[in-house]
């Protein structure tokens, strides 16, 4: 049996605040589920939680709801792990080295703005995902 919703008045399309996309967001990006599981239980296609997924990862969220509006002052983490003492070798002072998931590693030496930094850690990301 099929389930039609009908939605009267002149909008048709649903609007979801970032708050709820966020929610959305995070709730597909747990082990146990999978996007489509998730995007049946909120009524929507896959492909748009999908597109809420590359957009929350590229910090990408516009208060309005608009899709595309890039806020350039958004703040955004990265998980971290810091090494047992064991495993840290006697780097040098000014270095900063990191691994990614897939292995790859980034090492930086010397002064490094953050933008400089922003931009190489984006590079090895973009890379790593076109593999």
């Amino acid at each position: 049996m099929t389930t039609v919703a009908v939605l009267s008045g002149p909008e048709r399309r649903r609007r979801w605040t970032s708050a709820e996309k966020g929610r959305i967001v995070e709730e597909s990006l747990t082990s146990e589920a999978s996007v489509v599981e998730v995007a049946r239980r909120h009524d929507i296609h896959p492909n748009l939680l999908h597109l809420w997924r590359r957009q929350a990862r590229a910090g990408i969220m516009a208060a309005t709801g608009q899709a595309g509006a890039v806020r350039a002052e958004a703040v955004r983490f990265a998980a971290v792990a810091v090494a047992s003492n064991e495993r840290v070798s006697a780097a040098p002072p000014g270095m900063i080295e990191i691994e990614f998931a897939s292995g790859a590693r980034l090492r930086i030496t010397g002064l490094v703005d953050a933008a400089t930094a922003s931009a190489a850690i984006a590079a090895v990301v973009r890379s790593e995902r076109r593999r």
